[in-house]
């Protein structure tokens, strides 16, 4: 064959094949890293067939193996540390995390979470595992307002206020979602969307009914605080709000959340939601209206199998458009492109975690950081603590939770061979040379037998811890021995806690003992005051309680904890359970006796507050109010302050009484002054305007108030907001 005869038949080959070569090129797209997401996602939804695009819109997603689509278990929990997936650092719960005030040690925790999470992620898919609680889609924070004390989920928050909600929320969706601009390191979800806080028992058929203010200036607040901060999903609530399930909401779900804040991620049902719409909520006749609704009013992903079995029969009934179905579709793809499940592996940044970064030692002693500063000490009379190691050669340590592991590891836990009670702690602190007794004391019910009381009167101190625990509080069907779903009916410790820690007192007589409660949410701490010389709210703290307390007790740390909720006196004094309105709530409208304020918490040392530089008197909408302080450290113990920075409202109907606005935790060294500088944006005293139904900032006369909690006024300063 002559070289002539030869490059025509080239030419013509090329004629022939380069038409199949580009559409090879172009059948990838959605593989190609270079192009932007949105083209990705278009061309992969392009090649799907209806009843694939429904298969992917259930958190059990199939495979499309032709287009080599794995299956993917959506659903993963990452509460305070990775949950229900083997071994993980395990952190103190969130309302422990919250009682730390400290935003930027939350985001180190989270950051430890995700990095946990991608190593975890990294070691199933290597094997070809694709499990649930094993993926890289987290449904957490839990940023709902703890509005009443006893809904047994409060645990899971950060607490009554919507300034600290949002702050805290904000930071841990940060770590959570790593710092690169192109790649998620995971997805959080911020729950439950929307004015869901109990009761527990009755929350797949409850509706909370609140006014726009309420809703607005509280329930709404840390949602929109994260979607500003780009929180990747959001997942809707069980209960009605103002009669429409919040999963078939097209107010809340389209209208505020993605047209009004501009959220640009994916939302899913809590799970079996949509279930409750026709089952429970009975707001729609069965399961194919249900997923018309629902992916009608904004959702996109079912935590149930709704509408992968429906969605179909929702578009062939013409209730639903198959435009609309790759809406839905297109907000979970661009998820999975975010965390790059159709790139090559090896391009992600977090290619390199492995089993190293998983329950290492930074992250052990980053839980025993978090634990020291969650723990909050209520009353040290006298100055009994710190206890003076050299003073006490013997303990004793007891009640029920001293050696509790579910009063260390909360609700929504993983797995830890490290997790170290309050005995352990104790034990490893005072070393061998000491003696060191343990008794479990009492449980949770008889209220006459007890152990241990004849040991502790022979001990130089006693330690006894008691509480509550995830048994009794908690989530619907986890809290299996509350007597209300999960919820609490009362304040009160169980009975036989408080005989027992009298007839602990009359046998240890005049020695220290120092009560040390773990628990949730507000419990009647009066009942056992009485009995104690010093009381320690440990909350669950992780698998770093132990030694945390003990670094606490002996002094090698200052206590700095403050309460992220309102200790009432009783719940004569707080409105009904079901109320959804926040008159008479949380110490934003609370005006009632109390145990302990929010935002109290007791040091070993003492801090001074003075003024540097003079508050403006007057300031605009546009402004940012502006001031410097100095903390100094009175006392005789290096500690932590956190500051609080309040404002009181003018006199104007539904104003708060006082509301967080800023707090800043700031350590400082005995005799030394630390600056600090407090910034609130006018805008942030912005109010709902019920005759408007807009936001807007009231002129009048203001004060910002500086302290330890909302109680204290260290600092009182005075301003005006012009027209």
């Amino acid at each position: 064959m002559n070289t002539t005869l030869k490059f025509c038949l080239f030419l013509l080959g090329s004629m022939v094949f380069m038409p199949c070569l580009l559409q090879a090129q172009n059948k990838f797209i959605y593989k190609d890293a270079a192009q932007p997401i949105d083209a990705r996602v278009k061309d992969l939804i392009s090649r799907l067939t209806i009843e694939e695009k429904i298969s992917l819109l259930g958190y059990n997603s199939k495979a499309v193996s032709r287009l080599g689509i794995p299956a993917y278990n959506w659903w993963n929990e990452a509460l305070h540390g990775v949950a229900r997936a083997g071994e993980a650092t395990i952190f103190p719960q969130a309302i422990g995390m919250a009682a730390t005030f400290n935003d930027d040690l939350l985001k180190q925790v989270s950051t430890a979470i995700s990095t946990e999470a991608r190593a975890k992620y990294n070691l199933a898919i290597a094997k070809d595992r694709h499990l649930q609680y094993m993926g890289l889609t987290f449904w957490t924070p839990n940023i709902n307002i703890f509005r009443d004390p006893r809904w047994g989920r409060g645990q899971e928050t950060y607490g009554e206020d919507p300034y600290l909600t949002a702050t805290m929320g904000t930071a841990f969706v940060k770590g959570l979602q790593g710092d690169d601009p192109n790649h998620l390191k995971t997805s959080a979800t911020a729950k439950h969307f929307a004015v869901h806080s109990g009761p527990e028992a009755t929350r797949d058929y409850f509706d909370a009914v609140v006014d726009e203010k309420d809703l607005r200036e509280t329930y709404l607040y840390a949602f929109h605080a994260l979607v500003n901060g780009g929180v990747e999903s959001v997942m809707s609530a069980y209960n009605k709000v103002n009669g429409t399930p919040n999963s078939i909401n097209k107010m809340l779900l389209t209208d505020v959340l993605r047209k009004e804040w501009g959220f640009k991620g994916h939302v899913v049902t809590d799970c079996g939601a949509l279930n409750d719409v026709y089952s429970t909520h009975k707001s729609l006749p069965g399961p194919i209206e249900t997923a018309a609704a629902a992916i009608k009013a904004g959702i996109d992903l079912d935590c149930s199998t709704v509408l992968q079995n429906d969605a179909l029969k929702a578009v062939q009934k013409g209730l639903l458009t198959e435009n609309e179905i790759n809406g839905a579709l297109a907000a979970l793809l661009r998820t999975e492109f975010k965390l790059g499940f159709y790139d090559d592996a090896v391009a992600s940044p977090y290619f390199n975690y492995g089993a190293d970064s998983v329950h290492n030692n930074a992250h052990t002693t980053l839980a025993r950081k978090a634990a020291q500063q969650s723990m909050v000490l209520l009353k040290n009379n006298n100055n009994v603590l710190p206890l003076n190691k050299s003073n006490y050669s013997s303990f004793m340590v007891l009640g029920p939770n001293a050696a509790s592991l579910d009063a260390m590891i909360a609700n929504y836990h993983g797995t830890s061979s490290k997790v170290v009670n309050f005995v352990e702690g104790i034990t490893a602190a005072v070393g061998p040379g000491a003696r060191v007794e343990y008794d479990q004391g009492s449980d949770y019910k008889d209220t006459t037998h007890f152990g241990g009381t004849w040991a502790a009167g022979n001990a130089d101190a006693t330690i006894a811890v008691i509480g509550l625990s995830p048994v009794l509080e908690g989530e619907a069907g986890d809290a299996f021995l509350s007597e209300t779903g999960g919820d609490r009916k009362n304040l009160s410790l169980p009975a036989s806690e408080v005989a027992f820690m009298k007839e602990l007192r009359k046998s240890v007589q005049n020695k220290p003992i120092i009560a040390v409660i773990t628990a949730g949410s507000d419990i009647d701490i009066d009942a056992i005051a009485p009995y104690a010389d010093a009381i320690i709210l440990a909350w669950y703290p992780g698998e770093q309680g132990g030694n945390a307390l003990a670094d606490l007790i002996f002094g090698d740390v200052s206590p700095s904890g403050h309460l992220p909720l309102t200790f009432y006196k009783a719940l004569s004094n707080v409105p009904d359970y079901k109320d959804y309105s926040m008159k008479g709530r949380t110490y934003r409208y609370y005006t009632g006796p109390v145990q302990y304020p929010f935002g109290f918490g007791l040091s070993y040392t003492t801090f001074a507050y003075s003024q540097k530089n003079e508050l403006k008197s007057r300031y605009k909408s546009t402004d940012t109010i502006s001031v410097s302080i100095q903390v100094k450290n009175t006392g005789k113990m290096n500690g932590d302050e956190v500051v609080q920075a309040y404002i009181e409202y003018p006199q104007i109907a539904r104003m708060p009484v006082k509301e967080l606005k800023s707090f800043n935790r700031v350590s400082v060294a005995t005799g030394v002054e630390q600056s600090v500088t407090i910034k609130i944006p006018v805008k942030e005293l912005q109010k709902w305007d019920m005759i408007s139904h807009a936001w807007k900032v009231y002129p009048g006369n203001y004060k910002l108030i500086l302290g330890s909690s909302s109680q204290d006024e260290k600092l009182s300063l005075p301003f005006t907001v012009n027209k």
